[in-house]
């Protein structure tokens, strides 16, 4: 029984995992002055992503919302220090696509918003909002 859940468990995140993209773009988060959130429209395709990065205190209370027009769009979160590649802090396609948590540190966090390996694979395009507040 062991030896079955965990090739599932492998063939499953050989599936759901995305490739990580050379072509990935970057950019600032910036609240509106005196604003405590944002709330970003764009869109990807394929295997193209977006690496939202944003500086927050340990202990404040960082809220993301992601809306999509495609169900294989999700979202994860990397503390500082970490990104793309690395372990996420929050992993959007198991989590959902809203997440609300105490940060555990100080500095850049990265929000990557991707398409899943199925939806990149086939050139799908999602347009998406995504609501990003941090307190």
């Amino acid at each position: 029984m062991k030896t079955k859940s965990l090739v599932f468990l492998l063939l499953f995140t050989l599936f759901s995992i995305r490739a990580y993209a050379a072509d990935d773009r970057y950019e600032q988060v910036k609240f509106p002055r005196g604003a405590s959130g944002t709330s970003i429209k764009s869109s990807i395709v394929g295997y193209q992503g977006v690496n939202y990065t944003l500086d927050a205190k340990a202990g404040q209370t960082m809220t993301v919302k992601l809306q999509s027009s495609n169900l294989s769009n999700y979202f994860n979160i990397y503390a500082p220090g970490k990104g793309p590649g690395d372990e996420a802090m929050v992993i959007g396609d198991i989590n959902g696509n809203s997440y609300s948590g105490v940060l555990p540190s100080t500095g850049t966090y990265t929000i990557q918003v991707f398409l899943m390996r199925n939806a990149a694979r086939r050139n799908e395009k999602a347009s998406y909002t995504l609501d990003i507040s941090v307190k």
